[in-house]
C-alpha cells in the first residue's frame, strides 16, 4: 500500500513535467541530447571512481529517457526519426556506462584494478549491444520481440542499484555490490540474447506452418473438381 502510494506520487510528479514540457513548446529531441548527455557525464563519473554520484545523474538522465517519448505523444510531436534518435542514442548511453566501468577497474594507478571486472564489463556491453541488435533484426522479420529478463530498463536499475551501493575504499561488504552487478549483467543479457533467439525462431516457424497448411489447402480445393466439371463428366459418361 506504501509502495502504491508512491508510485502514485512519482506519476503524478512525472505527469505534471511532461504537461509542463509540452505546454512549454520543448522539442522532444532536446529531451533526449539532453538525457544521452548526462548518461556520458555519468560514465566519465564511472571512469573516476565517483560510483555514488555517478549513481545520481543516472537517475536524472533516465528521468530525461522517461519524459521525451511522453512529450512527443502529448505534444503531438511523434515522429519517425525521433523514434530512430531515441533508439540510437539508448544504444549510446548503455555503452559509456559500461566504458567508464572498464576504465575504473582497468586503472593501475588505484587498488580496485581487476582484470575480472574489465572483462564482465566488456561482456555485459557486447550482450547489452547483441540483445538490441536482435531485437531490431527479429522486429524486421515478425511483430515483436522484446521477451527476456533483462531489458533495458533492469540494465539501468541494475546499474543504479551497483552504483549507490559501492564506495572505492570502503571495506564493508555490502559497500561494494558493483562487481556483482556485473556479473548478473554479463550472464543476464546472453541469456536475454538467447531468449530473444529462440523466440524469434519460434515465430517464424509458427509463420512457416501456418503458411504451409494455407498452400496445402489450397493446392487441394484447386485439385478437387467443381460441380459443373462434375456435371460435365456424368454426361459424358451417360452418352
Amino acid at each position: 500500500m506504501f509502495v502504491d502510494g508512491i508510485g502514485r506520487g512519482a506519476q503524478r510528479i512525472i505527469d505534471a513535467m511532461v504537461r509542463w514540457l509540452a505546454h512549454g513548446h520543448i522539442n522532444p529531441n532536446i529531451l533526449t541530447v539532453i538525457g544521452v548527455s548526462l548518461n556520458v557525464g555519468s560514465g566519465l563519473l564511472f571512469g573516476l571512481g565517483r560510483f555514488f554520484s555517478a549513481g545520481i545523474v543516472l537517475i536524472i538522465a533516465n528521468l530525461f529517457d522517461m519524459l521525451d517519448g511522453q512529450v512527443a505523444r502529448l505534444s503531438g510531436r511523434v515522429t519517425r526519426f525521433g523514434g530512430f534518435l531515441d533508439s540510437s542514442l539508448d544504444r549510446l548511453s548503455d555503452m559509456v556506462i559500461f566504458v567508464g566501468l572498464m576504465v575504473f577497474y582497468a586503472r593501475r594507478d588505484t587498488q580496485f584494478h581487476s582484470t575480472l571486472n574489465v572483462f564482465l564489463a566488456g561482456a555485459g556491453l557486447m550482450g547489452s549491444i547483441m540483445v538490441s541488435y536482435a531485437s531490431a533484426r527479429a522486429e524486421s522479420l515478425i511483430p515483436k520481440c522484446d521477451v527476456g529478463f533483462l531489458r533495458r530498463p533492469e540494465r539501468v536499475v541494475l546499474f543504479i542499484i551497483g552504483a549507490l551501493s559501492t564506495f572505492p575504499g570502503s571495506n564493508n561488504f555490502f559497500a561494494n555490490r558493483m562487481p556483482a552487478v556485473l556479473w548478473v549483467l554479463a550472464v543476464g543479457s546472453y541469456w536475454t540474447f538467447a531468449h530473444r533467439m529462440y523466440h524469434t525462431w519460434r515465430e517464424l516457424n509458427k509463420v512457416q506452418t501456418k503458411s504451409e497448411e494455407l498452400e496445402s489447402q489450397s493446392s487441394h480445393s484447386a485439385s478437387k473438381p467443381g460441380p459443373d466439371r462434375r456435371t460435365e463428366a456424368l454426361i459424358h459418361k451417360a452418352g
